[in-house]
This record gives C-alpha cells, structure tokens and sequence, in this order.
C-alpha cells in the first residue's frame, strides 16, 4: 500500500487557500465561516475566481479555465490548509489537468466533502491525506458548531474519535483499515477511471443526498459489478438525505433515510463485513469530519465506533 501523507498540524496566523472549484456561490454565503476562520487564529485568502460565475447548463464557479487556476493557485501556495467553498458540480472536469509537482513539497490539507469527492480520490491516489468535511458555505439547513470545531481538531493535530447511531441494519463485527470514500455518486462518476479509488481491503465510507431510490440502487450495483463490496473490510454509511420523491417520502429530510439504508442492507446482505450506519457525515445538520486515507477501527455492536489511527 502507498505510504500516505498527512499534512502537518497548521500553525496558528497560517493562511488557509478559499476556493470554488465546482458550483457557484454568492456574495455573502461565505461570510459567517470567514469570520470563523479568523476567530480560530488563520488567515482566509480568498481566490481570484472565488465568487466567478459560469453558466453551462448549470452554475459553475467560473469557467474550467479559471476554476482550475484557482485550485492549482491554492495547491501550489505556500497555505496552511485549502478550504472549497461548496460541492454541487464541476471538479471532475479538473481532474485531468492537475500538476501536483509543488504541493508535493509543501502539502496541505484539502477540506470540502460532496462533489469535491473526487479531488480527494484523486490526492489518496497520489498518497496524500484529506478532509471529508463541512464546505465554507453551509446549507438551507445549516450546520452545527461541531461540524466546523472537528474540522480545526483535525488541523491542530487532534484524533477523531465516533459513535454513529444505534440503526437496526447495523452488520457487528470488527474491522480496520484504510478510509476511502465520499458521496457515493461521486465515487460512481469516476468508477473504472485512473481516479477512482483503490478499494482493497479498505474501509468504505458513502453518503448521498437528493437521488432517486432507483438511483441509489444503481450506483450500488455499479459498485458491486466493479467488484468493490468483494474486496472491502467494512462499509460505513452516513447521511442519506433528500432520497426518492419530497411528495411521497414521509422521510424526505431525516438525515439517515430508512428507505435507502433498507436499500443498501438488502444489496450488501450477502457479504460478511461489518457495516455501520448512522455515522455524522454527509448533506446532514451534524457533519463531523473525517480524514480520507487514515487508518481506522471499526467496532459495530448494537452503536458502531469508529476509532481513527
């Protein structure tokens, strides 16, 4: 296995790199965690392109061009960590253009989680650590004070440590390995593809929010016909929000929808891993950080912990 990477802990007056490298954002959006940013001792630079729009059929944060000059801008500097503004779409576009030659000489944490996915994938790739973890930007329903407090933990050098929920589907058993993972449908956007994740013998973690059942279902079986669930040691599943149709899901906004966790129970019913749901992660309220490509434990009784290394 690759020996990954893990950035130093980020010093306190370290400038931290503010990027938009998918959807766009607005004036204003970014504002309460810039201040945040500064209460904790670091310095905000915000991009050139940060508040860039581009519309395509969707609302880039700027063209690729400009989008990409920013996350090579943020990636080759001199920062303590680089902090996305938001996921949505457009980061797969970069993937291909990315020069790691001087981020390899000075690496840094990237912190971002949904479509910024595969950027992560494709750092653990190239043997580097990331942040699975909340955007600047938060969303409708905001995002609780620990979902940004586990964040600067894990850049001042501090061990995670969860509990996920105490879920009906959870599999026991005990397991430990390399994290890998994300939102799942950004995982299934580069299946097959240099930039996907190496799956063996790692633990798998997922989340999603706003697909269809049928979706849900799809993209696992992707994963299952790429031969993911044969070669994992556990699977762990966090929020899934936002599922089937808002007019006839009574569970439209839990954050662990029970429809697709009896989805994903019913796929994977026949492999022996431990699985556990309910972890704090993911399009939810509480979205507690994680560190893709740490060593973790997996212990799943009737609550599962997830200890990292």
């Amino acid at each position: 296995m690759k020996e990954i990477i893990f950035p130093e802990k980020t010093k306190k007056g370290s400038s931290i790199a503010v990027i938009t490298p998918a959807g766009a954002i607005e004036q204003g959006q970014l504002d309460k965690t810039l201040e945040l940013i500064k209460s904790k001792g670091f310095e905000a630079v915000l991009g050139p392109n940060v508040y860039a729009k581009y519309s395509n059929g969707y609302n880039y944060g700027g063209t690729p061009e400009e989008r990409l000059k920013d996350l090579q801008w943020a990636l080759d500097g001199d920062f303590g960590a680089i902090w996305t503004t938001r996921g949505g779409y457009g980061c797969a576009q970069l993937l291909q253009h990315i020069n790691l030659k001087k981020y390899k000489q000075n690496p840094k944490y990237l912190i971002g989680y949904s479509d910024v996915t595969v950027l992560q994938s494709y750092l653990l790739k190239n043997g580097f650590a990331s942040i699975h973890g909340q955007s600047i930007k938060t969303s409708s329903q905001g995002v609780s004070e620990a979902s940004y407090e586990g964040i600067f933990n894990i850049l001042n050098g501090k061990n995670l440590k969860y509990e996920a929920e105490d879920i009906p589907f959870n599999k026991k058993g005990k397991a430990k390995g390399q994290l890998v993972g994300g939102n799942l449908a950004m995982i299934y956007s580069v299946m097959g593809s240099k930039y996907s994740f190496d799956f063996n013998d790692k633990i798998l973690f997922i989340e999603d929010i706003g697909e269809q059942f049928y979706a849900l279902d799809r993209m696992l079986m992707n994963l299952e016909l790429n031969g993911v669930f044969g070669r994992i040691k556990g699977l762990i599943v966090g929020g899934m929000t936002g599922m089937g149709d808002e007019k006839t899901n009574e569970h439209y906004e839990a954050s662990f929808d029970p429809m697709a966790y009896e989805i994903i129970a019913q796929k994977l019913d026949k492999y022996d891993f431990p699985i556990a749901y309910g972890l704090a992660n993911g399009h939810i309220f509480d979205n507690q950080p994680l560190i893709i490509g740490a060593e973790v434990e997996m212990n799943v009784k009737d609550k599962a912990q997830i200890t990292f290394k």
